[in-house]
């Protein structure tokens, strides 16, 4: 086996999912836990948990020295950063390395280069690869953002320059606008990923949103794993999933993975990741940025490949040589997420923390449940309101939503409000069934 313990420095959904790959490698798991975890699925299911402190994340799970000494004191030899907290924080994977633990990820010099957003973008522009207008470095002041503003034109989107996920992600359309915009990215940016930088782009209206997953391992071995359309979302948080995309072709296929790797291969970068592109309805495309972790809706991709995208992490985070060739990569059907949050659509998508009365899974073929919660769990105000995702899958688009529609009238949870009964509205409009989308498509709807 690759390694004899990970710890998982995360939480929910996502750090049961690495437990449950590690179980079935043969690798002891580490669960690290706030006190609003305690209850959680990751820390029951791990074969070892640690406390490490109150729920507020910076105070646990952004704080690397908590972390850094559960995993000295669980003799974890290699630790996995799931996505969003201290998954794209170089200085994280830095005190990994330095400590002798592997971070199952990039390095923390290829985290530096591709993780930071407008690091990456000033690495590509030379290589010919479509970047869209914006700054080559991250923005001093809300002065010196509107200066370019009012270079490139308007409208403008700010963006975290340290994470992703729209957290701290703002458009623009006048100066005064962008003025505003600015103190409340960074501010938000900070709070999520204990970064405050920010790098500004020219805002592109109704593009559609579609990423490549890329595999790369430490000899200089690239493949990609096709493409998602993620355009279905809200306040740049995605929503619906789904792979392959209805609007991409043969060829564009084959240009947007070549271009993510060469994308990849120039920034050095190692181990799972995504490279996103911005695609117009002449289907032109632009790189937007490398998301440097495992991404929440990496669900779909595996199951359209059947590859388990958390074991390549961990095989190639070994040492391993991928043992995968791209002519082995041959997509089967069409897989669709649904992210469930504990939120309110009839209040404007406001969180819904609260006790969990009673829940029903759906269940058949072809249905995925990600999830850590239970009866009698506790959704608390604290963190993102990511409870868990439903993914299916079928022989092809129209199949695969009669089955989400069918897995999303199963699905029931009692006691706080969710995104269900929203989602059975959007698998019922004719112009997403036809995938007629972008990603202002909930704006319209």
């Amino acid at each position: 086996m690759p390694f004899k313990r990970i710890l998982i420095a995360n939480r929910g959904e996502i750090a049961l999912r690495i437990i449950r790959a590690c179980k079935e490698m043969g690798i002891e798991t580490v669960a690290v836990y706030s006190d609003a975890d305690k209850d959680s699925l990751h820390v029951r299911y791990a074969d070892d948990a640690v406390h490490i402190g109150p729920a507020l994340s910076y105070k646990s799970y952004l704080n690397m020295d908590k972390i850094m000494a559960a995993a000295r004191e669980a003799n974890a030899d290699a630790i996995h950063p799931g996505y969003g907290f201290l998954s794209e924080n170089a200085a994280f994977a830095k005190a990994c390395e330095d400590a002798g633990i592997t971070f199952i990820g990039p390095s923390a010099e290829c985290i530096a280069r591709s993780g930071n957003k407008s690091s990456a973008r000033k690495t590509l522009t030379g290589l010919g690869i479509p970047v869209i207008p914006g700054s080559e470095d991250i923005l001093a002041s809300p002065d010196r953002a509107c200066d370019l503003a009012q270079t490139i034109g308007f409208p403008v989107i700010l963006k975290a320059s340290g994470g992703g996920g729209g957290r701290g992600m703002r458009i623009a359309h006048t100066p005064k606008e962008l003025a505003e915009a600015f103190c409340l990215a960074s501010g938000e940016a900070k709070a999520a990923f204990g970064n405050p930088d920010i790098y500004l782009e020219k805002y592109i209206t109704n593009p559609r949103h579609i990423e490549i997953q890329i595999l790369g391992d430490k000899s200089g071995n690239y493949i990609h794993l096709a493409e998602r359309e993620c355009s279905i979302q809200k306040r740049y948080q995605k929503l619906i999933e789904e792979a392959p995309s209805s609007f991409v072709d043969g060829d564009l296929r084959a240009e947007l993975g070549n271009t993510a790797i060469t994308i990849a291969k120039a920034l050095g970068y190692t181990n799972a990741g995504t490279i996103e592109f911005l695609v117009d309805k002449d289907k032109n495309f632009y790189f937007m940025e490398v998301n440097a972790r495992v991404q929440v809706e990496h669900p779909v991709t595996e199951m359209v490949t059947g590859i388990d995208i958390i074991r390549q992490q961990i095989l190639i985070a070994a040492g391993n040589r991928l043992s995968l060739k791209q002519e082995d990569i041959v997509p089967r059907g069409w897989a669709m997420e649904c992210r469930i949050n504990a939120s309110d659509p009839d209040d404007d998508f406001m969180p819904s923390p609260g006790k969990i009365e009673s829940i029903v899974f759906p269940g058949g073929p072809g249905v995925r449940i990600d999830t850590h919660i239970h009866e009698g769990y506790m959704v608390g105000p604290f963190y993102d309101s990511l409870i868990g995702k439903l993914i299916v899958w079928d022989q092809d688009r129209p199949s695969a939503i009669r089955r989400m529609k069918r897995a999303l009238d199963e699905f029931d949870i009692r006691g706080i409000q969710t995104t269900i009964p929203f989602f059975r509205k959007i698998f019922q409009n004719q112009a997403f069934q036809k995938g007629d989308i972008d990603t202002h498509f909930l704006d319209n709807m």
